[in-house]
């Protein structure tokens, strides 16, 4: 073992030596008070903060930082001082690739490649690590000897939707052999630098402290968070050098495998670092050693398909066929009907396949009809909503919308690989049976493209159906149902927190509605969302009662004993923190402030989005902040307590126009304003305190003539 400690002390000294010759260069050439920052994070250097609770804010803050870096070297008596040498690796890695951005601008040059990795992406990626959709996260760094082998690699954890991180050469071996990168194919180019590694150790670090509410300084809490929870790997390609073997050592103590494609013999340990030579094997063996499970549907279709590839955006000039509802009429429907009315996979193409030139406009009805005895009406929207989803695994295909709003694009590459309409029915049963199958024992696809035969089925089945659909929802009120549902499928991540869905209060990250949460507990009568009888009323106006508490506290294993589920000041709900939105109350304006993931800019809090949201996640309660989901902002039931959505002053303009029409209905019913939003402020406006209530006292706003919040 001591060839192997060796090389881990020579590299992390090696950094250390780096580090503290480049942090002496950036301040004799900036000086200690210019400002050092990543970009969109409020996490600072986040392996520094995370470990040893340090805010590096300017340069002259570093040296300290690099102090402790060489202390993490100093022990030479065990294997796991060498783990914390490879520490001192990583902090050193983050350092130097901190000071890349000293001079401003984005370091990182190269096809679909991101370097740092900002607090939103982190955030927008909770929820497919919580489902499943991204089982794990791979590290493939080095220079592969052979790049077709390490492009199979690469496509195989594509295919099984594992998100890929690059670093090194293989950041222009895996492009140039074919296989498509960026973040919206989950196969992400970081740096060419061995010191660009840190990124993915920071995107772990930023996991604990977003999802896990693991508290700065907290390092032994830190190192079993990222172990048990973040199911990450490293592959290794090409020579070892002892900087590179002391970087895998911070993995390691991280708790993520390092396998590699080099013949360790003696030097290997059973689990952690382990040598596969066949590369054929690499794939298979990085998965067993994290113990992800991947469940992958055969569909007899001649592109890929994986959720991998759900963020691929089709150009018009790549387009080769689109359906598109502004053009066309094109719907998506799903039907129950009774076991003797359909035949089991059968599927039917009524019209017109892919014929022409590109770009073909042409009109499409699908429709889906499903059976089962224990298939319910209120569960075609839920399996319907799933089309888009399923749609956007495929490779080469775009699709936007629902309903009868919709656009689907085929690509030139897909038409060129022979896709067709009738594979479009092959994924939908294939999915349908494959994620509904608990509650659907038949199902029946039928696409039509004959012109007639569309417009007439929209007239006559689609729209009465949606219209009554709509009927059953808007009626739909937290008064009108006897039960509510738990949904604790964030607990991978965030063990602490539980979310209490309500027919006016969806999920938080914004994909589970009540009906998705009954339907989840049909499909998996023991998975995270679990029913709540509404018994023992405490509060109507907060929305207190004692089986919810009870259930709450069973759910977060004791960790959150009472809940309001109507207040922002009072026990608010909890959050994991892949949130849509924020809301926090500004004292001064009388009123609350909304702020969406993707607004990057400041809220007259002072903070930005991510500040907000390191004191609202991690399954805390943080009484005057709360997460929750876009579709919230208009519900009857927003802040029900402290007066409810007129309290709203200041939104940013993309969240405000989104929610508009439904919000200034609600308010208008609720309070007889109209045309409330154009009382709200926005960025475009102001985003000081003082200038908003400027803007609030011009229009009249009406949250300051309410009782005052606090």
């Amino acid at each position: 073992m001591s060839g192997l400690t060796d090389l881990i002390y020579g590299g992390s000294n090696a950094v250390a030596e780096l580090t503290e010759a480049a942090v002496n260069d950036a301040i004799a050439q900036y000086g200690a008070e210019h400002p050092v920052a990543f970009p969109d994070t409020a996490y600072f250097f986040p392996t520094i903060y995370a470990a040893t609770g340090v805010k590096v804010t300017k340069l002259g803050d570093l040296p300290a930082c690099v102090g402790v870096l060489k202390s993490l070297i100093t022990n030479r008596e065990d294997l796991g001082d060498a783990l914390n040498a490879g520490l001192a690796t990583a902090v050193g890695a983050e350092i130097i690739e901190g000071l890349k951005y000293a001079a401003g601008g984005d370091p990182y040059e190269g096809e679909g490649g991101i370097g740092f990795v900002p607090d939103k992406i982190i955030r927008s990626l909770g929820v497919p690590l919580v489902t499943g959709d991204i089982p794990g996260v791979a590290v493939v760094l080095g220079t592969a000897d052979d790049p077709e082998a390490l492009a199979s690699i690469v496509k195989d954890y594509q295919t099984k939707g594992i998100l890929t991180f690059l670093v090194g050469g293989v950041c222009d071996q895996v492009p140039a052999a074919g296989v498509k990168v960026g973040l919206d194919f989950r196969v992400v180019p970081l740096g060419h630098d061995v010191t660009s590694v840190t990124h993915v150790v920071t995107v772990a670090i930023r996991a604990a402290l977003i999802f896990g509410n693991i508290q700065p300084g907290a390092l032994p809490e830190l190192l079993a968070y990222t172990k048990e929870r973040v199911p990450a790997f490293v592959n290794a390609f090409g020579a070892l050098d002892a900087v590179t073997v002391s970087a895998g050592a911070g993995a390691i103590a991280l708790g993520f495998p390092v396998i590699t494609d080099q013949n360790l013999g003696d030097l290997q340990i059973a689990g952690a670092l382990e040598s596969v030579t066949d590369l054929g094997q690499t794939a298979a063996k990085s998965l067993e050693l994290r113990n992800i499970k991947v469940k992958v549907t055969s569909i007899p279709i001649p592109i890929g398909c994986a959720s991998a590839f759900e963020g691929e955006i089709i150009r018009k000039a790549d387009t080769w066929a689109e359906f598109t509802s502004d053009k066309n009429p094109a719907f998506e429907l799903v039907i129950m009907r009774q076991l003797s009315e359909i035949e089991d996979h059968k599927l039917i193409i009524d019209g017109p396949d892919l014929q022409g030139e590109a770009m073909i406009q042409m009109p499409m009805a699908t429709i889906v009809e499903v059976a089962g005895a224990k298939m319910q009406e209120d569960f075609e929207p839920v399996i319907e909503r799933k089309i888009h989803y399923w749609y956007n695994f495929l490779e080469g295909i775009m699709h936007t919308g629902q309903r009868n709003l919709i656009r689907i694009r085929i690509s030139n590459e897909a038409h060129n690989k022979g896709f067709g309409l009738k594979h479009f029915a092959d994924v939908l049963y294939a999915m349908v049976m494959d994620d509904f199958g608990s509650v659907v024992d038949k199902c029946q696809i039928t696409i039509v493209t004959d012109p007639d035969k569309v417009h007439e089925l929209m007239e006559k089945e689609a729209l009465p159906r949606y219209a009554a659909r709509d009927a059953r929802i808007d009626n739909m009120t937290d008064e009108s149902v006897d039960e509510y549902y738990t949904c604790i499928l964030c607990q991978s991540f965030a063990p602490a927190h539980c979310c209490v869905v309500t027919p006016e209060r969806l999920g938080l990250c914004g994909a589970v509605s009540w009906l998705d949460a009954k339907a989840t507990k049909e499909l998996t009568p023991t998975g995270p969302c679990q029913p709540i009888e509404k018994k023992g009323l405490i509060d109507e106006r907060k929305g207190i009662y004692e089986e919810v508490n009870k259930k709450v506290e069973e759910a977060s294993h004791g960790n959150v004993s009472q809940v309001t589920l109507y207040s922002i000041l009072e026990d608010p709900m909890t959050s994991c923190g892949c949130f849509e939105c924020i809301c926090g109350i500004l004292p001064e304006a009388n009123g609350v402030v909304i702020v969406n993931r993707e607004y990057v800019g400041i809220t007259p809090t002072g903070m930005t989005f991510g500040e907000l949201a390191s004191m609202t996640g991690g399954g805390v309660q943080t009484p005057g902040f709360m997460g929750h989901g876009r579709h919230f902002i208009a519900s009857h039931k927003f802040i029900h307590a402290e007066g409810g959505p007129e309290r709203i002053v200041w939104m940013p303009k993309e969240l405000k126009d989104d929610v508009a029409s439904r919000l200034n209905r609600t308010v208008e019913e609720l309070y007889g304003i109209s045309d409330f939003t154009e009382m709200i402020c926005d960025e475009t406006i102001a985003t000081d305190s003082e200038a908003v209530l400027e803007f609030l006292s011009e229009k009249g706003h009406p949250a300051l003539a309410l009782d005052e919040l606090m």
